[in-house]
């Protein structure tokens, strides 16, 4: 599992550790990683500290992994950098970065562990995408483009590996309270106080627990379900983006303070629901 340092990766981390699951936890940050290990209770960890945008080293990573870990039978391709700012502000080095992190990695880490995953029928990949894989807001062209791309990746792999034995789940969280809002990268073009404004409007969104984030994941992996989205804000702009696919933005914004409570609540019952079931 990547980004397994924090957020919706450690607490899948202690969820698959409570079913008995043997932990391969990858993340940059070595120092988060360890104390999640550390963490991890009746379950046998190993961690490798990697960073994701150096996409031409995974090769070697994977090889390490997979000849001291054999009998690999879920990836969890779980990180994701933000990057704040419209497409005129952020810069070539920038946008790349981002869907080197987010999806040249993803599709490369499971390039190199589907013959692993295709040798144990049953085995599964959880791709982890976005409430902006769903929608695109401005502001969001570089990380939108990333989430589109490893949904419409998703959707076609597990077409392609449905009678091979191999699953795939496609993950959109909504506002997860997670360091995603503390550790977003501001573009270069963006001034000092839009960029302050940004992260703090940002982080206002970031209110759906990351524990029951991570269960409503393993939920969706037990049932083999294609496509999971968590909370109502992903499946309130989901069901919008469906009705009217080109003006999405301009009716949620026109939507009054007491509808916009109304669809929420109606799309709380829904996924606490779908949760139950």
């Amino acid at each position: 599992m990547t980004g397994a340092a924090s957020g919706i990766g450690e607490q899948l981390a202690y969820g698959l550790a409570r079913r008995g699951c043997g932990l391969v936890l990858i993340d940059r940050d070595a120092e988060r990683l360890a104390a999640v290990a550390g963490r991890v209770r009746g379950a046998r960890v190993r961690t490798y500290v990697a960073d994701l945008a150096e996409v031409a080293g995974l090769e070697g990573l994977v090889a390490r992994v997979v000849a001291e870990n054999p009998g690999i039978t879920l990836l969890a391709n779980n990180a994701g950098v933000a990057l704040g700012g419209t497409f005129d502000q952020v810069s070539a080095e920038e946008f790349d970065w981002v869907m080197d992190v987010n999806f040249r990695a993803p599709v490369a880490l499971t390039r190199l562990f589907l013959p692993t995953l295709l040798a144990a029928p049953g085995s599964h990949i959880v791709n982890v995408s976005s409430l902006f894989g769903l929608i695109g807001p401005p502001g969001q062209t570089a990380y939108s483009a990333s989430k589109f791309a490893l949904r419409g990746f998703s959707e076609s792999l597990r077409h392609e590996l449905v009678d091979r034995g191999v699953g795939v789940t496609c993950v959109h969280p909504g506002g997860i309270r997670t360091r995603i809002a503390e550790t977003a990268r501001v573009a270069s073009g963006v001034g000092e106080v839009e960029a302050a404004q940004g992260k703090a409007s940002f982080a206002k969104l970031l209110t759906y627990p990351a524990d029951k984030a991570a269960e409503r994941i393993l939920g969706g992996v037990a049932k083999r379900e294609g496509r999971v989205l968590i909370a109502w804000t992903a499946v309130v702009p989901d069901l919008l983006a469906r009705l009217f696919p080109t003006s999405y933005l301009t009716v949620m914004n026109r939507l009054g303070p007491s509808t916009r409570t109304a669809v929420r609540d109606a799309a709380r019952r829904a996924a606490s629901r779908n949760t139950a079931a």
